[in-house]
C-alpha cells in the first residue's frame, strides 16, 4: 500500500475527530523553494503548509551538509521523507484519539443499557406485586380498591413498555458503536507496522537534529572570534580619532578663553556705563515724583478748602430757609386765626414781591445804562474838543450847521434819556428780550463796549465833517434857546412818529401819486438812496449798529419825503432816526440814520417805507450774520512728469473771506457722505462759542489798543464794563459748554478714523499731503496747504481729496492732484529675485537681467553688502551695458552654516528667511538701482530622536522591535535609505527606504532577530538624497532561553462573540544533557548554566479575551508541557454603557417627537373643534388626554444616567448588550503574551523565584471576532440559567429562547448533560432558518442539598453557544404542630362530623411541596393482613391492639377526610391541614393512619386516627374489650319489631354488657386497692333538641359488701362533656388469695334515649407487675 492509500482512512479519522480550525505557525518563517533543488517523485505527496519549514531546513542542509546523514541502506534522507514522517505521526495521533472516543462511547452505552435493564426488573417486580394485590382485593370483594389498583397496573405497564423500547434502542446503538470500535481497532492493526516505522524515523531525526546543532555551534564560535578581531581593530581606530579630537578641542578651549577675557573687559565697561545712566534716570524720576506729590497735596488742600466753603454756604442757606419757613408758618397761623385765607394771601404776597424785585432790577439797569450813556456823551464832547483843536487851521463852519449838529446830539441824548418811566408790562418785555438775547448770543463779554465805540467813531466822523464844512452865523442865539428848542423838537418828533404809524399800518395814504410832470413820465422811485441797500453785514447779537443813508430827490418837481416806518418783522430790531426835511428841489438830499440792535442770530430782510408827493418808495434793508466764505486758489494741481525718486511740492492757498472762523481738515476718501462733509467737533455749540469769542477777543484787543492810544483815560471804565458784562454772560456760556463732553468720545473716534483713512490712502499713493492736514482758519485769513509728489513707481499717480469744514453751511472743496512718474533709464527686469528654498553648503545660481533704455553705454557696478560676501557673489562685478540693450549677470549663492552669525540683519534664524538688498551703481545716475534677493535657507539634516538603540536581551526564538523617530529638519522633501543593513536586523516600513516631507517625522521600526547567542554591537547608516550619512548605534545581546515554545504565533479563526476557540501549544525544556553549555548573559559568559527544573509563568493582558491554561508551572529537563490558549471574545463593559446612553438618547428623541406630534394633533383638534362650541364633558376630557404623555416616563428620560451608575445585569445593560450583538460586525485584536522563565532551580518554599529577563518567551496571538449567528433573546440575553434554590426531590423547569440572526440556516445540536446530574434537556433541537427562534426547556431536580453547576453547549455550524446551568438543592425543613401518634376524635353522632386542624411550618429557604396520605386510600393498605390476625389472636385480656384501617362507612367513602391533600408552603410560612371525622353508622372501631410526606418522599409525621360514632347523645367508655375491633362492611340485619311505648322502651332494649377487671397488688404483705375508671359522656350535637345525660347505679349496696365502691353513684353530664366514674376494690378481711370476686351491677344512662349497661366487676389480687 502506497502512502496516499494509507492516508485516506487517517483523513477520515481526522474529520471525525472534530478538531478546531486553528492555524498554528512556529517561530521559523516559511522559506522559499530552492530553484536548484530536485523535483519530487510522483509518489511523494505535497507538503502541508505547517510542514514547509522542513523544506527550508533541508535547503540549508544543501549548503553546508549538516543534515546529510546516511541510513543503514546507504541512501541519503530527503526532506520529503521527513515531512511524510511528521504527517504520519499526526494522522496516527488522530486515529488514537478517535479510538479512545469510540471506547468511551461504548462504555457509556453499556452503562445506559445496564441502568435500563435494572429499571425494567424493578418495574416487573412492582407489576407482580400489584397483580397479587389485585387478586387479594378481589378475594376480599373490595371493588373500590380493585379499581384503583387496576389503574396503577395500567400505568406501570405503560412505563414498562417504554423502558423496553428504550432498551432496544440503546442495544441497537451499542451494537453500532461496538461495530465502529471494531473497525477502528482493525484500522489500528493495519498501521502497527507503520507506527514502528515512524518511531524509528523519529529517533533518526532527533539524532540528525542534534548533529546539526553541534555544527552550528562551531560555526557561531568561529564567527564570534572573527567579529571580536574586527571590533578590536575598530576600537584602535576610534582611539586614534579620539586623541586627535581631544587635541583640537583643547586648542579651541584656549582660544575661547582668550576671547572671553577680552569680551569680559568690554562688558564691564558697558555695564558700568549702563549703571550710571540708570542712576541718572532714577534721580530724574524721583524729582518728578516729588513735584507730582506736591501738586497733589496742594490740589487736595484746595479741594478741602472749597468743600469747607461750600459746606458753610449750604449750612447758611439751610438756616435761612428754616427761618423763612418758620416765619411763613407763623404768618399762616396768624392769618388763620384772623379768618383770612392764608394760602391766597401768601401767594399774592409772593407775586407782589416778585414784581417789586423785577421793577427794582429794571430801574437799576436803567440807571446804570444812563450813567454809561452820560459817560459816553462826555467822552464824545472831549473828542470833539480835541478834534477842534487839531482843525484850528480850517474855516469855521456856519452857525446853522453847528446848530443842527448840536441839536442832533441833544436829540440823541434825549432819546437815550427818556424821562417817562416804562410800565410794568414793558419792563417784563424788555427783561424777556434781554434774557432771550443773552441765551441765544454767544458773543464775548466786551460786545457792548465795542458797539458803543463803533457808534462813537461814526458819529465823531460825521460831526467833524459837518464842523469842518459849515459853522452857524448866529451862535449866541442858538445857545440861549437850546433847552427850549430841544424840548419842542423832541415832542414834535415823537408825535409825528406816533401819528404816522397807524396810517402806515393801514396802508392808506391820502397823497395821490403823480405819473406825469410837465409832460414827462416819471420812471422809478422819486428818491434814490445812497447806499441803495441798508446792509448790516456780519453782525453780532447784543451789539448796536448804525448806518447813515442819504435820500436824493430825483423827480422833476419839488418834492417832500415822509417816513412811514419799517417792515413789521424788523420793528423790534431796527429803529429809524429821520427828520422831515420839508420841500426839496430836484437834486436836493436829506439824511436818515438806521439803528440796528440784533437780538437773534439770523439773517433779516425788510424795507423802510417813505411817502412823497409823487408816490411811495422804500429803501431795502438786509442784515446778515457772520459767515464763512472759503475758497482755494486752484482746485487742480498738476505736477507734470518727474523721475522716480525725486520729491516735488506744490502749495495751495485756502482763503476765508468771511467773518466767521472755522476748523478744516483734509479728507482723502473718494466719496463724502453727509456725515463726513464737515469736520467733527467735540461740541457744535462750544465750537461756535470758542470761534466767536476768539475772533471777538482779537478784534476787541485791536480796538482796545487803538482807543488806549488816543485816550488813555477811558481804559479803567471800559475794563470795569467788560468785567460786569462777562459776569452776566458766564451763565449761558457755561450752559452751552456743559453739554459738550457728551459728544466728545464719538467725534474723537470719528476724527481718528478719518485720520487713519487719510494715512492709508497716502501710503498707497505717491502723492501725499503735508503736515498741516487740519487746523483752524480765522476770519479774513489765508492758510498755505502743501501737496508733495514723491514718485516711486513709474506711471501716473492721482489723488483726489476734499477740504472739509466744521461750519455746516460750508461745502467741502474737492482738490484733484495729478502727477506722472518716469522710470530710470537703467532697471532690473526682476526687482525681486526669489531663490525659493535653499540648503546650507549647496550652490545655487540665478541670472540677473539688467535693461537699459538710455541712448548711450553705461557702466554698472554690482555691490553686495559686506555681511553677505562670504555667501553671495555676482559675476561680473563691473560691466558696461550698451544703449537700448540688456545685460545678464550671474548670481551665485552658497549659504554657509555661519550665515546666522554673519548676516544677522538679513537672516531670521527662527523662520530661515533671508532677504538681501543688492545695489546696482550706475555711473551717470545719482540714485542707484536696488533689487532684492529672497531665499529661505534651511538645513539638510535628518535627525534621530536618539543616537543609541539598545535592544536588550533578545531570544534566538523571538524578534525584538524598537522604534526610532526620524525627523526631516529641512523645509524640502528628502529621500532616505538604510544601506548595508546586517542580515539579523530588518528596517521597516518599505525596507528602510522612503521620502520625508518637510518637517515630517517618521517612525521607523528596527526588528532585531538574533541568530546566535552572543553580544551584537553595530551601526546603521541612513543616507539622504544628497549623499549625507547619519549613523545610528545599536546594541543587543542574543540569548538562548532554557524553555522553548512549539509555536510563537497563534492565528485563531473567526470566532463569534460568546463562543470560544482553543489552541494547543507545547512548552519544552530543551536542557537534556548536563554537559552542554547553556548561553547566558555576557556578564557571566564563562560559567556553565545549571541543568535544573525551570518555573514558567504566562501573564496575559488584563481584561482581555485570552485565557491560558496552565498559566504557571514547572518543567523538568527534557520534559514538555501542553498549554491550552483559549480565545473568548466578549463585549467590553465601556461599549455596553455607551450603547445604554445612546439608546436612552434615542428613546428621549422619540418621546419628544411623540409629544410634539400629540401637541400638534391637539392644536389641530382645537382649530377644528373650538373650545366654546364643545360640551362640558368633552372639554373636560380633552385636557386629560393631552396630559397623558407628559408622565413619569418623560421625566425618567429627561436626564441621562451617569455611566458609572449603570450596573451590569440591569435591564438597560442587557438591552444594550443585545443591541450591540445585533449590530456587531467584526473586530480584530492582537496580543503579545510574555512567558517568564525562572533563572535556575526552583527556590525553597519561603523564597521567591528569580526571573531572568533574557529567558522571557513571547507568544503572539491574532484574534478576529465576528457577529454571533445564534443569540439568546430570553432571560435578558444572559447565557446563565439560574434555577436558584430548589427543594430536594422537586423539579423546576425553565425555558430559554435562541434566535438565528445570521443569513443562513443553522442545524442545532447539544452536548450531553450528566445523566446522573440534576439537569436535563426536555425537548429536541432542530434546524432554524434565518430570523427564526427556538425554545429549549431545561429541568432541574436536585437529589442532594448542595450547589450544582453544569454547562450546556448548543452547537451550530459556525459557533458553539455555551449555557451555564446552575442551581442549589435545599433540604426542606418542615415541622408539624402535632408530634405524631394518636389523634382521637372521640364520640360523634352518626352522620355528623368533627374536625381538627394541624399546622405545618416551613422553616427552609425554599417553597416545599407536601401531600397527605391516608392508609385507607393507599393501594397497599394492609386490609385483611397481619394486623387483623394479631388482633384476633390476642391472648391477653387488656390488649389495646388496633388495626391500621378500622371500620369504614357503608357508603364506601373514607370516614376520615383531609383538606388539602397536597400543596406548597412558601419559605417561612405555615399551612393548616384540616382532618375531618364523619361516620355514617354507630361504631367504636373507626381508625386510620394519616401520613404527611414531602415531595422528596420524606415523612413529616405519622398519626393514628381514631373515632367512635353513636346513634344517641350518650356513651359509656371504659372497661375491657369484649369483641374484636373488626366488623363487616355489611350492615346488620334489621328485623321488624312491634312499636314500643315510652315506658317499656328502657326495659325492652337489650342490655349492653361491660366488663371491668380490677387487680389489686400485693407486695411485702400489703395489698394496694385496685382502681378503674369509667367515663360517661354526652355528645355535643348541632341539633338544638339534644339535652344532657343522667346516670345512676342500681343496687350499689351489694357492691360494698364485696369490697367494691363506686364514686359517684349518680350524676349529670352536660352536652359536650364527660364525667369519670371511679370503681375501687379493696379486698375484704376474709379474702382468700387467688380468689376471683365477681359481681354484676346495672348502670342506667338517660338522655334522648335510655340505655342500660350490665357492668360485670371482676376483682383479684395479683403479685406480678403490670
Amino acid at each position: 500500500m502506497d502512502v496516499e492509500d494509507r492516508e485516506s482512512p487517517l483523513d477520515v479519522a481526522s474529520d471525525r475527530c472534530g478538531l478546531l480550525g486553528v492555524q498554528l505557525s512556529t517561530h521559523e518563517g516559511s522559506g522559499e523553494d530552492d530553484p536548484n533543488q530536485e523535483t519530487l517523485k510522483d509518489e511523494e505527496p505535497p507538503l502541508s503548509p505547517d510542514l514547509e519549514w522542513l523544506e527550508e531546513l533541508y535547503e540549508e542542509d544543501n549548503g553546508d551538509g549538516d543534515l546529510a546523514v546516511v541510513a543503514d541502506s546507504g541512501k541519503r534522507r530527503s526532506y520529503a521523507e521527513t515531512a511524510r514522517m511528521f504527517k504520519l505521526r499526526r494522522n496516527l495521533d488522530q486515529l488514537d484519539c478517535f479510538h479512545r472516543q469510540k471506547e468511551h462511547d461504548v462504555i457509556k452505552a453499556r452503562e445506559e443499557l445496564k441502568l435500563c435493564r435494572q429499571n425494567i426488573e424493578s418495574l416487573v417486580g412492582q407489576r407482580d406485586n400489584l397483580e397479587k394485590e389485585i387478586e387479594r382485593q378481589k378475594a376480599a370483594d373490595n371493588s373500590v380498591a380493585v379499581f384503583r389498583l387496576r389503574v396503577q397496573h395500567k400505568h406501570l405497564c405503560q412505563k414498562l413498555q417504554s423502558e423496553e423500547e428504550l432498551e432496544g434502542h440503546i442495544n441497537t446503538d451499542l451494537k453500532q458503536q461496538e461495530l465502529e470500535l471494531s473497525e477502528v481497532e482493525v484500522e489500528l492493526g493495519k498501521f502497527s507496522s507503520l507506527r514502528e516505522e515512524v518511531q524509528e524515523e523519529e529517533r533518526v531525526f532527533q539524532v540528525l537534529k542534534a548533529q546539526k546543532a553541534a555544527t552550528r555551534l562551531q560555526q557561531e564560535r568561529k564567527a564570534s572570534q572573527n567579529l571580536q578581531l574586527k571590533i578590536q581593530h575598530l576600537r584602535d581606530k576610534q582611539a586614534t580619532m579620539l586623541k586627535k579630537e581631544e587635541a583640537e578641542c583643547q586648542k579651541k578651549i584656549e582660544e575661547g578663553q582668550a576671547s572671553r577675557k577680552i569680551a569680559a573687559k568690554y562688558l564691564k565697561e558697558t555695564i558700568k556705563r549702563m549703571h550710571q545712566q540708570e542712576a541718572e534716570k532714577e534721580q530724574k524720576n524721583r524729582e518728578l515724583l516729588e513735584k507730582r506729590i506736591q501738586a497733589v497735596k496742594s490740589l487736595k488742600s484746595n479741594i478741602a478748602a472749597t468743600q469747607e466753603s461750600l459746606r458753610v454756604q449750604q449750612s447758611r442757606a439751610k438756616e435761612n430757609a428754616k427761618k423763612k419757613e418758620q416765619q411763613q408758618r407763623q404768618l399762616r397761623e396768624s392769618l388763620q386765626a384772623q379768618g383770612i385765607n392764608s394760602i391766597k394771601h401768601i401767594y399774592q404776597q409772593k407775586q407782589l414781591e416778585e414784581i417789586k424785585r423785577k421793577q427794582e432790577e429794571f430801574e437799576e439797569r436803567q440807571k446804570s445804562k444812563r450813567v454809561e450813556i452820560v459817560s459816553k456823551i462826555l467822552q464824545e464832547e472831549q473828542l470833539v474838543k480835541s478834534r477842534q483843536r487839531h482843525q484850528a487851521l480850517l474855516l469855521k463852519p456856519s452857525a446853522t450847521d453847528k446848530f443842527t449838529s448840536l441839536r442832533r446830539a441833544r436829540e440823541k441824548l434825549l432819546y437815550y434819556l427818556d424821562p417817562s418811566p416804562p410800565s410794568a408790562t414793558e419792563a417784563r418785555a424788555t427783561i424777556q428780550l434781554r434774557e432771550f438775547s443773552d441765551i441765544s448770543s454767544s458773543s464775548s463779554s466786551s460786545s457792548d463796549v465795542e458797539d458803543l465805540e463803533e457808534t462813537m467813531h461814526q458819529e465823531v466822523d460825521h460831526q467833524s465833517l459837518a464842523e469842518s464844512l459849515a459853522e452857524p452865523e448866529f451862535s449866541g442865539l442858538w445857545d440861549q434857546n437850546y433847552k427850549k428848542l430841544l424840548n419842542e423838537n423832541t415832542t414834535l418828533v415823537q408825535t409825528e412818529v406816533k401819528t404816522e404809524e397807524p396810517a402806515m399800518a393801514s396802508g392808506k395814504l391820502n397823497i395821490p401819486p403823480l405819473k406825469k410832470v410837465h409832460g414827462k413820465e416819471l420812471k422809478g422811485p422819486p428818491f434814490i438812496s445812497k447806499p441803495e441797500d441798508i446792509l448790516f453785514k456780519d453782525f453780532e447779537v447784543g451789539k448796536m449798529y448804525k448806518k447813515k443813508v442819504i435820500l436824493t430827490n430825483v423827480s422833476y418837481i419839488t418834492n417832500h419825503c415822509k417816513l412811514l416806518g419799517v417792515s413789521a418783522h424788523l420793528k423790534d430790531f431796527i429803529s429809524i432816526i429821520f427828520e422831515p426835511p420839508g420841500s426839496l428841489s430836484t437834486g436836493m438830499s436829506c439824511d436818515m440814520q438806521a439803528v440796528f440792535q440784533p437780538m437773534l442770530n439770523e439773517d433779516l430782510e425788510g424795507e423802510v417805507q417813505f411817502a412823497s408827493a409823487v408816490g411811495s418808495f422804500s429803501v431795502p434793508i438786509r442784515c446778515t450774520i457772520k459767515k464763512c466764505d472759503l475758497e482755494v486758489d486752484s482746485q487742480i494741481v498738476d505736477f507734470g512728469s518727474h523721475v522716480v525718486g525725486q520729491t516735488i511740492s506744490r502749495t495751495l492757498t485756502l482763503t476765508n473771506k468771511g467773518a466767521l472762523a472755522t476748523l478744516f481738515s483734509l479728507d482723502t476718501s473718494t466719496c463724502l457722505t453727509p456725515e463726513t462733509s464737515r469736520v467733527p467737533l467735540p461740541s457744535q455749540v462750544s465750537a461756535n462759542t470758542c470761534q466767536e469769542t476768539s475772533s471777538q477777543n482779537t478784534t476787541s484787543d485791536n480796538q482796545r489798543s487803538s482807543v488806549s492810544k488816543g485816550t488813555g483815560e477811558l481804559q479803567p471804565k471800559q475794563e470795569s464794563q467788560e468785567l460786569s458784562e462777562t459776569l452776566q454772560e458766564e451763565q449761558p456760556v457755561s450752559e452751552a459748554s456743559a453739554t459738550g463732553p457728551e459728544a466728545i468720545p464719538e467725534n474723537c473716534v470719528s476724527t481718528n478714523v478719518d485720520a487713519q483713512m487719510d494715512q492709508s490712502q497716502s501710503d498707497f499713493c505717491d502723492i501725499s499731503l503735508g503736515n498741516d492736514r487740519d487746523g483752524k482758519i480765522g476770519p479774513f485769513e489765508s492758510i498755505k496747504l502743501e501737496v508733495v509728489f514723491t514718485p516711486s513707481i513709474p506711471g501716473e499717480s492721482k489723488l483726489d481729496f476734499h477740504i472739509k469744514f466744521s461750519d455746516l453751511t460750508s461745502k467741502p472743496i474737492r482738490i484733484q492732484v495729478r502727477g506722472v512718474a518716469v522710470s530710470f533709464p537703467i532697471c532690473v527686469v526682476q526687482p525681486s529675485i526669489d531663490l525659493k528654498i535653499c540648503m546650507f553648503d549647496r550652490l545655487y545660481q540665478e541670472s540677473i537681467i539688467v535693461q537699459s533704455r538710455a541712448s548711450t553705454a553705461l557702466k554698472l557696478t554690482f555691490e553686495v553688502c559686506p555681511e553677505m560676501r562670504k555667501h553671495m557673489e555676482i559675476l561680473p562685478k563691473t560691466s558696461f551695458i550698451q544703449a537700448q540693450s540688456t545685460l545678464n549677470a550671474q548670481l551665485k549663492f552658497l549659504p554657509r552654516c555661519s550665515l546666522s552669525k554673519d548676516a544677522k540683519r538679513f537672516f531670521d534664524i527662527d523662520t530661515g528667511v533671508l532677504e538681501v538688498p543688492v545695489t546696482v551703481q550706475v555711473a551717470s545716475q545719482v540714485k542707484p538701482v536696488h533689487f532684492t534677493v529672497h531665499a529661505v535657507v534651511t538645513s539638510s539634516d535628518l535627525q534621530f530622536d536618539r543616537t543609541d538603540v539598545d535592544f536588550g536581551y533578545c531570544s534566538i526564538y523571538q524578534s525584538v522591535k524598537s522604534s526610532v523617530r526620524l525627523t526631516n529638519l529641512s523645509l524640502l522633501p528628502q529621500d532616505f535609505g538604510f544601506l548595508g543593513v546586517p542580515e539579523f536586523i530588518e528596517v521597516q516600513p518599505n525596507d528602510g527606504f522612503g521620502t520625508l516631507l518637510p518637517q515630517e517625522t517618521l517612525e521607523i521600526d528596527l526588528i532585531f532577530s538574533a541568530n546566535k547567542a552572543k553580544e551584537y554591537i553595530f551601526q546603521l547608516s541612513c543616507k539622504s538624497g544628497i549623499n549625507r550619512d547619519f549613523l545610528l548605534s545599536c546594541r543587543a545581546v542574543g540569548v538562548r532561553p532554557p524553555l522553548e515554545l512549539s509555536h510563537s504565533l497563534v492565528q485563531f479563526g473567526a470566532t463569534a462573540v460568546g463562543d470560544r476557540s482553543t489552541a494547543i501549544l507545547y512548552l519544552i525544556n530543551c536542557q537534556t544533557n548536563p554537559k552542554i553549555k547553556q548561553p547566558i548573559p555576557p556578564v557571566v559568559n564563562d560559567t556553565m548554566a545549571p541543568v535544573a527544573p525551570r518555573l514558567f509563568s504566562f501573564t496575559p493582558p488584563k481584561n482581555s479575551d485570552i485565557s491560558i491554561t496552565p498559566s504557571a508551572g514547572s518543567l523538568l529537563p527534557g520534559q514538555r508541557c501542553m498549554v491550552q490558549v483559549t480565545f473568548r471574545p466578549r463585549l467590553l463593559d465601556q461599549e455596553i454603557k455607551e450603547e445604554v446612553l445612546r439608546l436612552l438618547h434615542r428613546a428621549r428623541l422619540l418621546c419628544e417627537k411623540d409629544l410634539e406630534r400629540n401637541r400638534y394633533a391637539e392644536h389641530e383638534n382645537k382649530k377644528v373643534f373650538p373650545v366654546g362650541t364643545t360640551k362640558g364633558k368633552k372639554a373636560s376630557v380633552s385636557p386629560k388626554i393631552s396630559k397623558v404623555p407628559d408622565g413619569p416616563k418623560t421625566d425618567q428620560l429627561s436626564e441621562s444616567p451617569n455611566p458609572a451608575d449603570i450596573q451590569p445585569g440591569s435591564q438597560q445593560y442587557e438591552e444594550a448588550r443585545v443591541s450591540l450583538l445585533y449590530s456587531f460586525t467584526q473586530r480584530h485584536s492582537e496580543y503579545t503574551v510574555p512567558c517568564f522563565v525562572s533563572d535556575g532551580a526552583p527556590p525553597e518554599e519561603d523564597q521567591q523565584p528569580t526571573w531572568s529577563p533574557f529567558n522571557t518567551l513571547y507568544l503572539k496571538l491574532q484574534c478576529p471576532a465576528v457577529q454571533p449567528p445564534l443569540v439568546v433573546i430570553s432571560n435578558n440575553g444572559l447565557n446563565i440559567i439560574d434555577f436558584h434554590q430548589v427543594a430536594v426531590g422537586e423539579k423546576v423547569i425553565k425555558r430559554f429562547v435562541v434566535q438565528n440572526i445570521s443569513k443562513e440556516s443553522l442545524d442545532l445540536r447539544s452536548s450531553v448533560l450528566d445523566i446522573h446530574g440534576p439537569f436535563s434537556l426536555l425537548n429536541a433541537l432542530r434546524c432554524i432558518r434565518p430570523g427564526e427562534k427556538h425554545t429549549l426547556a431545561l429541568a432541574f431536580s436536585p437529589s442532594l442539598g448542595k450547589k450544582y453547576c453544569e454547562t450546556l453547549e448548543v452547537h451550530s455550524q459556525k459557533m458553539t453557544l455555551e449555557m451555564t446551568l446552575c442551581g442549589e438543592g435545599v433540604v426542606p425543613a418542615v415541622t408539624s404542630s402535632h408530634p405524631g401518634g394518636l389523634l382521637d376524635f372521640g364520640y360523634v353522632l352518626e352522620k355528623e362530623s368533627t374536625s381538627q386542624v394541624l399546622k405545618l411550618q416551613n422553616r427552609s429557604a425554599v417553597a416545599v411541596g407536601f401531600r397527605v396520605l391516608l392508609a385507607s386510600l393507599s393501594p397497599s393498605k394492609p386490609q385483611g393482613g397481619a394486623d387483623k390476625v394479631a388482633v384476633l389472636l390476642a391472648s391477653y385480656i387488656n390488649s389495646q391492639v388496633q388495626p391500621t384501617v378500622g371500620t369504614q362507612n357503608y357508603s364506601g367513602l373514607s370516614v376520615f377526610s383531609v383538606v388539602p391533600i397536597e400543596g406548597s408552603i412558601a419559605p417561612g410560612q405555615s399551612q393548616d391541614i384540616t382532618v375531618t371525622f364523619q361516620p355514617d353508622h354507630p361504631s367504636v372501631n373507626y381508625s386510620d393512619i394519616l401520613t404527611i410526606e414531602l415531595t422528596n418522599k420524606s415523612k413529616v409525621c405519622m398519626m393514628d386516627l381514631k373515632g367512635a360514632a353513636s346513634s344517641n347523645n350518650m356513651y359509656l367508655y371504659g372497661g375491657d374489650l369484649l369483641t374484636v375491633p373488626v366488623e363487616s362492611l355489611l350492615p346488620p340485619l334489621i328485623t321488624s319489631q312491634p312499636q314500643l311505648t315510652a315506658e317499656s322502651e328502657v326495659i325492652e332494649k337489650p342490655i349492653m354488657p361491660v366488663l371491668v377487671t380490677l387487680r389489686a397488688r400485693c407486695s411485702t404483705g400489703a395489698i394496694t386497692p385496685a382502681v378503674r375508671e369509667l367515663q360517661v359522656g354526652c355528645i355535643h350535637s348541632t341539633q338544638p333538641s339534644k339535652k344532657s345525660v343522667e346516670f345512676h347505679w342500681d343496687n350499689v349496696g351489694s357492691l360494698q359488701q364485696q369490697g367494691f365502691s363506686v364514686e359517684p353513684s349518680k350524676g349529670t353530664v352536660e352536652a359536650g362533656h364527660k364525667r369519670t366514674i371511679t370503681v375501687t376494690w379493696t379486698p375484704q378481711s376474709g379474702y382468700k388469695p387467688y380468689e376471683v370476686v365477681q359481681t354484676c351491677v346495672t348502670l342506667i344512662l338517660k338522655g334522648d334515649e335510655t340505655n342500660a349497661y350490665r357492668v360485670t366487676l371482676m376483682a383479684l389480687v395479683s403479685t406480678t407487675a403490670d
